[in-house]
C-alpha cells in the first residue's frame, strides 16, 4: 500500500515594485509541475513521510553485464529547481523478489555513483532571438550586451561537450535563422552575437509562433541525437521578443501546443520587452520561466535573471549510476533514491529488469 501523492502546478509570480521601474516588475515563473516523471511513491514499508523536495525521474536504462542508470532532476514542492547536492545526500535502496521492504546497496559490491555531470549526459540551450525591425532600429545594441552576458554566465567556464547552447534569430519569413550551431566554445558564441548588424533582416515581420515552433523542434532533434549516441539529453530554449507575432502565419494555439507537449527534459524560458507584448502568451510560451523588461536599459538585468533560472535548471539534473547485484533470472527489482538536504527529504522510486545481467559490471 502506498501513500497517496499529488501535487498540482504552482505558478508563483516574483514582482518588486519600485519607483522609477527595473526588470523585476513584470517577473513570473510558472514553476514546473510535481510531478514524479518516470517514477513513482515509495512504498510505505519505508516510512519515509511526505516529500519536502521532488525527485523527477526523467530517463532510466540498463547497460549489460549489471549497470543500471536513471537520470533524475530534484526541486523544492514550489518547483523551484535545487542544484548542487552531492553524493553524500542520496542514499539508494533496492528490493527484490525476496525482500519484504527495501535494502540500502551494497558500497562494495554496486560501485555507486551520483554526479551532476557525466559523459553521457548532455545539457545544450537553444538561444532564440527577435530580430524584427522594431529590434534592430530600436534596442540592437541593448539586445547584443544582453546576449552576450547571458552567455558569459550560463556557459562553464571551462568548455566542455556535456553543455552546448546555439543561436537562433527571427524576422517574419517562414525560416528560423542559424546565428551559430550548437558548441561548447562562449567565445564563439560571442563574437557571433557581435557580429550583428542592423541590416542582417530581410523581413520587418516578426513571426512569433513559427520562432517557438522550430525552435521546439530543434531542442527534440538534439535530444534524439543525444538518445541515438547512448547520451541522456536536456534543453532549455530561451526566446526573446518584444512584441507579438505579426506575420499570422501560425496559430497561436499551435504554438502553446507545442511547448505543453514538449519532450520534458526540455524547459521553455521567455524574455519580453515593452509595452507591446502579450504577458499570457509571454508566459504560455516561457512555461518554465518568463520575464518582461520594460525598456531597453533593462534588457541586461532581465537577461542575468534568466540566464540564473538556466544554470539552475542544468545543474539541477543528477546521474545515478550502479552495478546491482541482481543476476539474470531474478526477475525485475524495486529501486528508490532518496535524498537528504539538511531538514528536507525527499525520495522517488522506480524498477528495473535484471535480464540477462551478469558480473562484470565496474
Amino acid at each position: 500500500m502506498k501513500n497517496f501523492f499529488r501535487q498540482i502546478s504552482c505558478l508563483f509570480m516574483l514582482a518588486l515594485a519600485v519607483a522609477c521601474g527595473n526588470a523585476d516588475d513584470d517577473v513570473n515563473f510558472n514553476l514546473n509541475q510535481n510531478e514524479l516523471g518516470k517514477g513513482e511513491e515509495v512504498d510505505d514499508c519505508l516510512n519515509f513521510g511526505e516529500n519536502d523536495l521532488i525527485l523527477n525521474i526523467q530517463e532510466k536504462y540498463t547497460t549489460l553485464p549489471g549497470k543500471v542508470s536513471i537520470l533524475f532532476k530534484v526541486s523544492d514542492t514550489d518547483g523551484n529547481p535545487v542544484p548542487g547536492l552531492t553524493a553524500n545526500k542520496f542514499t539508494i535502496y533496492e528490493q527484490g523478489r525476496n525482500d519484504d521492504c527495501f535494502n540500502t546497496i551494497s558500497s562494495s559490491e554496486s560501485f555507486a555513483r551520483i554526479s551532476p555531470n557525466t559523459q553521457i549526459f548532455s545539457n545544450n540551450t537553444i538561444l532564440v532571438l527577435d530580430l524584427s525591425n522594431s529590434v534592430l532600429q530600436g534596442s540592437l545594441e541593448e539586445l547584443k550586451s544582453a546576449s552576450t552576458s547571458f552567455v558569459n554566465n550560463v556557459m562553464p567556464a571551462t568548455p566542455t561537450d556535456s553543455f552546448k547552447m546555439a543561436i537562433y534569430w527571427f524576422d517574419g519569413e517562414d525560416e528560423l535563422h542559424l546565428l551559430n550551431e550548437l558548441t561548447s566554445s562562449a567565445t564563439e558564441l560571442t563574437t557571433a552575437i557581435e557580429g550583428i548588424t542592423a541590416d542582417i533582416s530581410n523581413d520587418p515581420s516578426t513571426d512569433l509562433y513559427g520562432a517557438v515552433l522550430k525552435s521546439t523542434n530543434i531542442a527534440e532533434n538534439v535530444l534524439k541525437q543525444n538518445t541515438s549516441s547512448s547520451v541522456i539529453g536536456a534543453a532549455s530554449v530561451v526566446l526573446f521578443t518584444d512584441g507579438t507575432d505579426q506575420a499570422s502565419r501560425y496559430k497561436e494555439a499551435d504554438a502553446i501546443k507545442k511547448v505543453e507537449d514538449a519532450n520534458p527534459n526540455i524547459s521553455f524560458f521567455s524574455i519580453g520587452l515593452g509595452a507591446e507584448i502579450d504577458t499570457q502568451v509571454l508566459q504560455s510560451i516561457g512555461k518554465t520561466a518568463s520575464v518582461v523588461a520594460a525598456n531597453a536599459s533593462e534588457l541586461e538585468a532581465t537577461f542575468n535573471q534568466i540566464s540564473a533560472r538556466v544554470s539552475e535548471q542544468a545543474n539541477s539534473f543528477y546521474l545515478f549510476e550502479y552495478c546491482t547485484p541482481k543476476r539474470d533470472g531474478s526477475g525485475t527489482s524495486n529501486l528508490v533514491i532518496r535524498v537528504i538536504d539538511g531538514s528536507l527529504q525527499g525520495a522517488v522510486q522506480t524498477e528495473f529488469s535484471a535480464n540477462g545481467f551478469t558480473g562484470g559490471c565496474e
